[in-house]
C-alpha cells in the first residue's frame, strides 16, 4: 500500500480566510486611522484581533449571533453586538465606524442589499471595507463548470446563497452608488488543489483564479440610501429587505 497523502488533503483551508490579506490591508490602513472596527459575523473574532495588532487601543465591535461565539469574544475584550444582519439597523450612528469587516459572510446572505446600506451608512467617508469571499471564478470553479458541474462556491445543498467575482463586486457597489467606493487593495488566498507551496505563489500570481477573493473599498463620498433604493429603481422581481419601507 502507497504511504502517499492524497492531493486533496494536502490544502491548507486555513487559507481560505485570507487573514495574511487582511493583515496586510489593516497595516496599510495604519494605526491612526484604525480606531473604530467593525466585524459582520465575526466568529470567534479572529479578524478583530488582526486589527487590534496594529491599534491596540482600537475599539473593538462583533456583530454576532451565535452565543458560543459571543461569550468567546467577550472574554477577549470585544463588544458584542446580538443581531440578525439581513434584518437590523447596525447599532452604529452615521459614518462613525473606520473599518467594517465582512470575510466569508455575504456568500451567506439574500438581503445584500440591506447590508451595503448599513454598512455605507454608518462607515465614514475615507474609512475603509474589507470583503471576503469565495472566488465563483476560481480555477477549480472553472474546471468543474467546464466538465457541467456546480461550482463549489454556490452549491445549493451548502449554506452559501450568493456566488461573487471581482468583477461582480465592483459592479454592484458602482451600479448602487456610483463613485461611492475606490478599490485600493485587491488579492487572493488559497489555490485548490493545491498544497500551501504552491498555493500561495498562484494565489499571488492570480489572484482572479484563486479560491477566496480580498477587496479592500474606501468609501469616498456621503451615503444617501443608494443600495436600498436600487431595488425598487430597478424593478428587480424578487422580494428584497428595505429596512420596512417600499419592499418590493
Amino acid at each position: 500500500m502507497s504511504d502517499s497523502v492524497p492531493f486533496h488533503r494536502t490544502i491548507d483551508r486555513s487559507l481560505n480566510y485570507g487573514r495574511h490579506l487582511i493583515r496586510d490591508y489593516l497595516d496599510s490602513i495604519g494605526k491612526g486611522q484604525i480606531r473604530t472596527v467593525v466585524d459582520l459575523g465575526a466568529g470567534k473574532g479572529d479578524d478583530l484581533m488582526l486589527a487590534r495588532d496594529v491599534n491596540p487601543n482600537a475599539s473593538l465591535n462583533a456583530i454576532e449571533s451565535y452565543r458560543p461565539y459571543q461569550e468567546v469574544l467577550t472574554s477577549a475584550g470585544i463588544q458584542v453586538h446580538a443581531g440578525n444582519i439581513e434584518r437590523d439597523k447596525f447599532p452604529f450612528s452615521d459614518e462613525s465606524v473606520d473599518v467594517i469587516i465582512a470575510n466569508q459572510i455575504l456568500e451567506h446572505v439574500k438581503e445584500v442589499f440591506w447590508i451595503l446600506h448599513e454598512v455605507s451608512r454608518t462607515i465614514a467617508i475615507g474609512g475603509h471595507f474589507i470583503i471576503g469571499v469565495p472566488n465563483l471564478a476560481s480555477l477549480h470553479n472553472r474546471v468543474l463548470l467546464a466538465f457541467g458541474c456546480q461550482p463549489s462556491a454556490i452549491q445549493n445543498r451548502s449554506a452559501h446563497v450568493r456566488g461573487y467575482t471581482k468583477g461582480d463586486i465592483i459592479d454592484i457597489m458602482e451600479s448602487c452608488f456610483p463613485g461611492g467606493y475606490e478599490l485600493v487593495r485587491f488579492g487572493g488566498s488559497n489555490f485548490y488543489p493545491f498544497p500551501p507551496l504552491m498555493a500561495k505563489p498562484l494565489a499571488a500570481a492570480f489572484p482572479t483564479m484563486a479560491w477566496g477573493i480580498f477587496l479592500m473599498l474606501r468609501k469616498q463620498k456621503k451615503y444617501h440610501r443608494e443600495f436600498i433604493d436600487y431595488p425598487a429603481r430597478k424593478k428587480l422581481e424578487t422580494n428584497f429587505y428595505l429596512g420596512g419601507m417600499d419592499e418590493q
